[in-house]
């Protein structure tokens, strides 16, 4: 089960024993001597080989006289070139480590290496991402020493010279990990339990936080027009939703900052029906709406001093009697008309509606929407790279930054007139597809059909939301991608 951590920062600690982790760099191994009495940490690191590179690890069981029961080095690396993101993955290192402890002091300034409180609440910070798992349907898991399941939360105690500065940067980086792990769970939760109703009653719980948020029901997006998004809805016996969420933490005359999220809570394509090998992976096609959301948390947990506007389209989109068929025209909220080619092409026309609204009302600085919205962006960058489309190169360059800082790395793909003119349609404004050549294109040029003038970027997370490679920050199927990248962006260049 996921294991929770109560985390102090200290200059000094108060109370020892458990296991002690002591973070290593090249040519300084070796342990603290209330740790290590008996001088023999170095000696077994020679013995194990243990050379102190990156996440590498050795245990060793404590010498006499020691307090801890364990002593864990962690390699950290050459000092010149650990990047925040390697106290991040660092931290989920020695989460994983350190499952069956109940209490751990952490020794965080290393010999040669005198790490800042950002640092250490980074660190910090991948212990909460590393730990994480999603077993709330396990009826059988890890039982501890008492014979039940229920843990208490590991007490970790980190040892730095920067604990002042740390407690301040942890109070922030708490707030981004509860993000990430809410949309974690999102994206993990099966289809039958998380449908659209119950999604927009998960953004209502965001009120607690100070969020205000109104939940457009099928009647009222009705009466606006958005028949593209209720298009996708009618073959599902569950009605759709419009989450709308506003964090009011800026100036009263600053214009928000807006994030659109793609919510599709199960597709089955439709009656242009997918495959069924897989088709179980698409409980996590609403991976953009768990972000977004996520994202709100986050700003309204630590209190950002920013307006932000945080839209969900909320659908499920199923085969059935009353379902749309390929060669229906459907009119947008924005009067434009659309010809439904394929029905599996049902995420853009979502956000089509959604966008409009949130332009149309908000007037928004940007717009970015995020979509788990083609297989095509997976065959043109993998599962490293987000797929990234703007209208605005300053957009743009700001969200490239903020991907290389926090490691959830985005790739600016094409735009232009000549991928435009393959969605034109005979019959509408245009069609919802251009066929399998450059899709993730294609499927860009038809949001951009519905931002106007206002900077807009969309990021396609087909391959990041979910079933993406592991690492030490993330064991879990669904990556909650998205939320660390949006944060950091705001924090970065939006916040007063």
């Amino acid at each position: 089960m996921a294991q929770k951590f109560d985390v102090s920062f200290v200059n000094a600690p108060k109370s020892l024993g458990g296991v002690a982790v002591v973070l290593q760099v090249p040519d300084g191994i070796g342990a603290p001597a209330e740790a290590d009495p008996a001088s023999v940490v170095a000696r077994a690191a020679e013995a194990g080989r243990f050379k102190g590179k990156a996440l590498k690890s050795l245990d060793i069981v404590a010498p006499h006289g020691s307090p801890f029961e364990r002593i864990l080095l962690l390699g950290l690396g050459a000092p010149d070139k650990i990047t925040a993101h390697d106290w991040l993955k660092a931290g989920g290192a020695a989460a994983a480590k350190i499952r069956d402890a109940e209490t751990v002091t952490v020794y965080l300034d290393a010999a040669g290496l005198e790490p800042s409180g950002q640092a250490a609440a980074d660190f910090a910070l991948g212990m909460l991402l590393g730990a994480y798992r999603f077993d709330v349907y396990k009826t059988k898991k890890e039982e501890d020493d008492a014979g039940t399941n229920a843990r208490k939360a590991t007490r970790v105690a980190i040892v730095t010279a920067a604990a002042n500065e740390a407690k301040k940067a942890y109070a922030q980086g708490e707030a981004v990990a509860d993000g990430v792990l809410l949309a974690r769970d999102l994206v993990n939760e099966p289809a039958n339990v998380l449908g659209p109703v119950e999604f927009a009653e998960k953004a209502k719980d965001l009120e607690k936080l100070g969020v205000e948020v109104e939940i457009l029901t099928e009647r009222e997006m009705k009466k606006l027009g958005m028949a593209a998004l209720l298009g996708v809805a009618q073959g599902s016996g569950r009605p759709p939703r419009l989450a709308v969420m506003q964090w009011k933490g800026g100036k009263p005359k600053d214009r928000p900052l807006a994030f659109v999220g793609k919510g599709v809570v199960f597709d089955t394509g439709g009656i242009s029906i997918k495959p069924a090998a897989g088709m179980e992976e698409m409980k996590g096609d609403m991976g953009g709406a768990a972000a977004v959301l996520g994202l709100m948390h986050v700003l309204a947990a630590r209190k950002a001093k920013v307006n932000a506007v945080g839209i969900l389209g909320l659908v499920e989109n199923m085969p059935d009697g009353n379902a749309q068929r390929p060669g229906d025209i459907v009119t947008s909220m924005s009067g434009q008309t659309i010809e439904v080619i394929n029905t599996d092409a049902e995420g853009r026309l979502v956000l089509s509606d959604a966008l409009w609204y949130c332009i149309d009302r908000f007037k928004p600085q940007f717009v970015i929407d995020l979509a788990t919205l083609t297989g095509a962006i997976i065959v043109a960058l993998g599962s490293h790279h987000a797929g990234l489309f703007s209208n605005d190169d300053t957009l743009a360059a700001r969200l490239t930054a903020a991907g290389l800082a926090t490691n959830e790395r985005v790739w600016r793909m094409p735009l232009g007139k000549e991928y435009d003119k393959m969605i034109d349609s005979k019959f509408a404004d245009m069609k919802n597809t251009g066929g399998r050549h450059a899709g993730s294109i294609t499927a860009a040029q038809f949001l951009q059909r519905f931002v106007k003038d206002t900077p807009w970027a969309h990021i396609d997370i087909a391959g990041t939301a979910m079933g993406s490679p592991t690492d030490e920050i993330n064991q879990s199927w669904g990556s909650g991608f998205g939320v660390r990248l949006l944060d950091e962006l705001v924090r970065a260049e939006y916040e007063s």
